[in-house]
């Protein structure tokens, strides 16, 4: 759709988070005339394992956000709709659509481990790298197909649909039964990278007889929206729906994201970064390389397990709130008065991938108070994104303001070097190189009050352009509503940058220390967190 509808209708942005769902309308100018949000549950019915229910997480999210919506919109025309969810994640449906089981979310599910095993030996570690762009990891679709057929066999046997959260809602919508590209880079070893279609014979492999979706990019319209759905939706029917497509890449769009060597820190519930390449990195460093939201591009993408997950199990844990967390907090020196905390509360992702790994927090004494406990969490967290921010210059992207390139992963500082991670001339005001690193956005529900970003920027030395809009992917989902719709909207009008995170050196000195002790203390633990993790296994088993 062009002309008058696509240049005065609103653009409709639905996201579903893994706690929550938010929505948006807006204007082909960007601006939000409404904003709605809403909380849900996430199912960990055992561990490792981490679920929703498609039917009364997604769909009822989307249905309560889209009546708001429609209702705020009044009787201006609506030109477009596009969704995004989390992903990937593996939900079989029937033929009808109807789900045969709750959806096996992300990476941070990692029941798949002996699948992961046995179809990296089968395939060659090499090859699938070469293929695909990754390395199996909990992170991939494919061992969950075949833990998925192992396991319920009588499922697998059922199941004619193959969704994501964000297929899901476009089928419910539309009838249509597609995918787009970047999810589909991310069900691994499953899709052809440089191909850009389905590994047919590996798909074959791993989900036998499962019908595969069309392959559409996420800035295409996949469908209308059809009578059934619009008298369940009160959206009106024929309206467009685009292909949708993962959360974090939706978000990605929404702040600018777009240019060879920018990259993206999500502050969510789990943290998640995303780097623009102009050509595939492919690596058996560990991280993910992904086709990008737009046609003929890719990226980049670590993730972390768990973030803002664990300060909410501290809040939850103490009765607190997050303002007088954060307070508290802020009134404690960096470093935590000597303690160091291992954020791996779920296993961790990238760079690690070890679904084993467990939290730690080193140094306790009876003298440690909660302001300790909860900045010594958005510490760890801060040095799991150095971490990262440093196996991404690794595996041959770009390095991020600030940020200096091949230093860390266990290479020394140079000799001299009186701040190590601040190259000289890239310190607080300091102006890019040409050509040089790229620029490091920070987005999410953390970024709001401060303090987190000013430590992450603390312990990478990285300055972080932080928007105006934080409602994240949702706004990313109506962009590319209007870009699917030839509206042509200019993304830095919709969300210019409101500051900048600068690092202070007085601090750098300190988490350098700490960083280093950091990431001697995972392979120090190691034995140690997996048998934890081996007993916490046969307790699930036997209860």
């Amino acid at each position: 759709m062009s002309g008058p509808v696509a240049e005065s209708g609103l653009f409709l942005g639905v996201d579903v988070g893994t706690s929550s769902s938010k929505g948006v309308l807006v204007t082909a100018k960007g601006e939000i005339l409404a904003r709605v949000s809403r909380p849900h549950a996430t199912s960990y019915p055992h561990p490792g394992w981490v679920e929703h229910d498609a039917e009364t997480v997604w769909w009822a999210d989307f249905l309560a956000l889209t009546r708001e919506l429609v209702a705020a919109a009044g009787d201006r025309p609506l030109a477009a709709l596009a969704v995004s969810g989390i992903g990937p994640v593996l939900l079989p449906a029937d033929a009808e659509g109807h789900p045969l089981r709750p959806a096996i979310l992300y990476g941070v599910d990692t029941r798949a481990a002996r699948e992961i095993a046995e179809l990296t030996a089968e395939l060659g570690a090499e090859s699938i790298v070469e293929r695909g762009g990754t390395p199996l990891s909990s992170q991939a679709v494919g061992p969950k197909w075949r833990w998925l057929a192992r396991h319920e066999p009588e499922v697998f046997e059922r199941t004619e649909l193959f969704l994501m959260a964000s297929s899901y809602l476009v089928y419910r919508l539309t009838g249509e039964y597609v995918l787009d590209h970047h999810s589909a880079s991310q069900c691994d070893p499953m899709y052809d990278l440089r191909a850009g279609a389905w590994a047919a014979d590996w798909a074959e492999r791993v989900a036998p007889g499962v019908p595969l979706p069309r392959l559409v990019w996420p800035t295409e319209v996949a469908g209308t929206v059809s009578a059934a759905a619009a008298a369940e939706t009160g959206l009106p029917q024929g309206l467009p729906v685009t292909a949708g497509t993962v959360d974090a890449w939706a978000e990605a769009t929404s702040v600018g994201v777009a240019d060879p060597g920018d990259t993206m820190v999500m502050y969510g519930t789990t943290m998640f970064l995303i780097q623009v390449l102009a050509e595939p990195r492919l690596s058996l460093s560990g991280l993910w390389t992904t086709r990008g939201a737009f046609p003929g591009t890719y990226t980049l993408a670590a993730g972390m397990a768990t973030s803002g997950a664990i300060t909410d199990w501290l809040r939850k844990l103490t009765g607190g709130d997050f303002a007088d967390l954060v307070r508290q907090a802020g009134e404690v020196p960096a470093g935590s008065r000597g303690l160091l905390l291992l954020p791996y509360f779920a296993g961790e992702r990238t760079p690690l991938f070890d679904p084993d790994a467990r939290g730690i927090i080193a140094g306790l004494t009876i003298g440690h108070g909660l302001g300790e406990l909860y900045r010594a969490a958005l510490e760890g967290i801060a040095y799991g994104v150095r971490h990262n921010l440093e196996a991404m210059q690794a595996a041959g992207g770009k390095g991020v303001w600030g940020l200096a390139p091949r230093w860390g992963l266990g290479v020394a500082p140079p000799e001299g070097r009186a701040v190590w991670g601040l190259a000289p001339g890239r310190g607080p005001g300091a102006a890019p190189p040409e050509g040089g690193a790229g620029r490091l956005v920070a987005v999410g529900g953390g970024t709001q009050g401060g303090l987190w970003t000013q430590i992450v920027s603390d312990v990478t030395g990285a300055e972080q352009q932080v928007p105006a809009e934080t409602i994240g992917a949702a706004l990313g989902d109506a962009l590319l509503a209007a870009v699917a719709t030839g509206a042509e909207p200019d993304a830095a009008a919709w969300n210019p940058v409101a500051g900048t995170v600068r690092p202070d050196p007085r601090r750098a000195a300190v988490y350098e220390k700490f960083y280093r002790r950091y990431r001697e203390l995972y392979p120090a633990t190691l034995e140690i967190a997996h048998f934890l993790a081996a007993e916490q296994h046969a307790a699930d088993t036997n209860e």
